[in-house]
């Protein structure tokens, strides 16, 4: 066994990284002299304890940090010399992008005592100024004196190492389960539907089981069977993955660890558990992980520190983990890897922070890199800003192995809002884009939005499918984008074919440039489509896509770039209430682009979609419905209530001849919707 580590966008997604703001604060002692303003200590009392309710979850209960930065120390000094010299700065930002699940809904008199709270824990002392946003900018933070008294209360800084992560085997894999999943039975997904193989089902990433049983006229007989508790109470995510019976599936990160487990698909039962403890690093959209992939005999998956880990897919013992990029620069890993011709294919995430997205290929049985392709266009920014110009890939990408291509969507670039630094195109950012799988070379790309600063980004997964159009079939790649329109290519050349009719509501203004005084636009910062992967039907050539309406507002501000540090440029925040904010299953034509039928939700849709040969669509909404629609009408069949949010996309697969479906219940971190731990699992009565 080797172990090469040791040798080394809330109701307002993207807000989650602003909780990032409260760590540019210098670590010093003031006196009077040096300022005249202030705040009290029974209001840094009271800031503590809003804090631990609001905050502590991300920065940690002493602010030494966690999934969000530290805030005490020197570290961030520079920050505050650059740009948050004063409190008025400093609460204007952390008023307008905190708490992280629902940025700018605490009062005014919260936001300044955890303000006042944080500022007195890096040493500025206490008088009788209340601190409020009518005096904030006489409180100096920038360039003050450090004493050694604030400097000793300042977090030490450590190696840490990876733990060994640890198994617990509850049983044995059922009799006769084949768990080395080759190619072959990748390959064959429409001829063996029993399985959920990949991400995607297939390497198309459709999202249809060609599974019947439960059919539209006895989907209403559908029942709980089985739940599955995870233990990790957090932002659930994850697609299980079907192998001979043998479900497999990751939990989000609580307290730095996650779990990978496998279970009877049919009971529930735990078969063994992998818990992997996490060294420090840095996140934007909440502590997910969203699946693991199976393939050669391995369990493969990615973690927000930026590691590769592949277990025994019938022990869950370690067999090797690699380190694929720096955390402690802002790089991190949600997407569930794809798996191809003894390669394992993964993306980059950490778009809030100045650093350039990649894509990789990995060696499946020894974890060693092939090829890495880097997601920024050097001759369509200004200057050197395609070095840290962002365009992450969140999500799993598809493959056509028939053309040799893999192909995937791309995040905005960086900084979000702010593009004065960043002039030009910004190529291959807010894309789709097409590589050799075997060498990584660029083939083709499709740019959706072009010098973005509206956090317009491709974040949903491709989709390949077959367009008929004027008597021709044309294969095609299609992308729900942020933005609000489907865009599908010639998977061969990259060329738009259609344009979909918006599938959510746009304002007239929709592309006006942000201001610092803020502009009001939809569809908002989580667009049309979030990261939530649609479904693609063969029977009905409609593509489904889990949308929203989010009425933002968009302030701008320039953007300093310090390493490790997130770089955003901008502020957006929900327009509620009274603004509009609701969700949308749609259904969208591939061959004409047109919407052929809209269900809407109270609340904004988050998590990804199912469709099945039985003429079902499922999805799961914010309030722990999961339901069943008609798939060419979209009319409700049959819904459940599970408690927590349904935020997690649904599969479909069989076991001894019963088809089951599947669902992680654990709410959004994004969205603020109930957490939870469990995975449902349905069937026919």
């Amino acid at each position: 066994m080797s172990d090469p580590v040791h040798g080394m966008k809330s109701p307002v997604w993207r807000a989650a990284t602003a909780v990032g703001a409260l760590a540019l604060l210098i670590t010093g002692a003031v006196t009077s002299a040096q300022t005249t303003g202030g705040y009290t200590a029974a209001q840094a009392n009271s800031g503590a304890t809003v804090y631990a309710s609001r905050c502590a979850v991300c920065h940690g209960t002493s602010l030494q940090g966690g999934a969000g930065p530290t805030l005490v120390g020197a570290a961030f000094k520079k920050s505050i010399n650059a740009s948050y010299k004063t409190g008025a700065d400093l609460l204007d930002f952390i008023s307008k992008q905190m708490p992280a699940d629902a940025p700018g809904t605490l009062s005014a008199q919260q936001y300044a005592d955890v303000t006042a709270f944080v500022i007195s824990k890096n040493g500025y002392p206490a008088n009788s100024t209340t601190f409020s946003a009518a005096n904030a900018g006489d409180l100096k933070l920038a360039g003050v004196t450090t004493s050694a008294a604030a400097m000793a209360a300042e977090p030490k800084v450590e190696i840490v190492r990876a733990a060994a992560p640890i198994t617990k085997q509850f049983g044995p894999i059922p009799g006769g389960a084949n768990v080395s999943v080759t190619d072959a039975m990748i390959s064959r997904g429409w001829s063996s539907p029993a399985d959920w193989l990949v991400n995607g089902r297939t390497w198309d990433n459709d999202r249809y089981s060609p599974l019947s049983q439960i059919s539209t006229s006895n989907v209403r007989s559908l029942q709980l069977v089985a739940i599955a508790q995870t233990g990790f109470t957090a932002s659930f995510e994850t697609t299980p993955i079907v192998v001979g019976g043998v479900m497999y599936a990751s939990t989000p990160v609580v307290n730095n660890q996650m779990k990978v487990v496998a279970m009877n698909a049919a009971t529930g039962a735990r078969i063994w558990e992998t818990t992997y403890t996490l060294t420090p690093f840095k996140i934007c959209c909440g502590p997910v992980n969203r699946g693991v992939t199976v393939a050669y005999g391995n369990v493969y998956f990615l973690t927000l520190d930026d590691r590769l880990v592949a277990l025994d897919a019938r022990t869950g013992a370690l067999k090797w983990r690699v380190q694929v990029a720096d955390p402690s620069v802002g790089y991190s890993e949600t997407m569930t890897p794809q798996v191809y011709d003894g390669m394992i294919l993964i993306g980059s995430a950490g778009g809030e922070w100045a650093i350039r997205g990649f894509d990789a290929a990995y060696n499946a049985h020894t974890g060693k890199q092939i090829w890495r392709w880097n997601a920024t266009d050097p001759s369509t920014y200004s200057g050197d800003s395609w070095k840290s110009g962002g365009g992450m890939n969140w999500t799993t990408p598809a493959l056509d192995p028939k053309l040799g291509l893999l192909i995937f969507s791309t995040g905005n670039p960086n900084p979000d809002l702010y593009g004065d630094k960043r002039k030009g195109d910004n190529r291959w950012s807010d894309s789709i884009v097409a590589l050799d799988v075997h060498t990584g070379k660029m083939k083709w790309y499709y740019q959706e939005v072009k010098h973005d600063v509206w956090d317009y980004d491709a974040v949903s997964p491709v989709v390949l499918f077959d367009v008929h159009k004027n008597g021709r079939t044309i294969p095609a790649a299609g992308e729900a984008g942020k933005v609000g329109w489907f865009f599908i290519v010639d998977r061969r050349t990259g060329k738009l074919i259609t344009r979909s009719q918006n599938y959510v509501a746009m304002s007239r203004n929709m592309f006006s440039q942000p201001t610092k005084t803020g502009v009001k636009m939809l569809p908002g910062a989580n667009g049309g489509a979030e990261w939530s992967p649609p479904a693609f039907s063969p029977q009905t050539h409609d593509v489904y896509v889990l949308a929203m309406d989010q009425l933002m507002n968009f302030q701008t501000e320039p953007a300093v770039n310090t390493p490790g540090q997130l770089r955003l440029g901008s502020a957006f925040t929900n327009v509620a209430p009274g603004g509009l904010q609701d969700g949308r299953l749609v259904a969208i034509n591939v061959d004409t682009g047109k919407v052929d039928w809209t269900h809407m939700t109270k609340q904004p849709l988050i998590g990804g979609a199912l469709a099945t040969a039985g003429g079902l669509v499922f999805y799961g909404e914010g309030d722990g419905t999961f339901a069943a629609v008609n798939a060419r009408t979209g009319q409700v069949i049959w819904h459940y209530g599970l408690g927590a949010g349904v935020n997690a996309p649904p599969v479909s697969y069989s076991v001894g001849g019963k088809q089951y479906i599947a669902v992680a219940a654990g709410g959004n971190f994004q969205l603020g919707y109930p957490l939870g731990d469990t995975i449902a699992i349905f069937t026919l009565k």
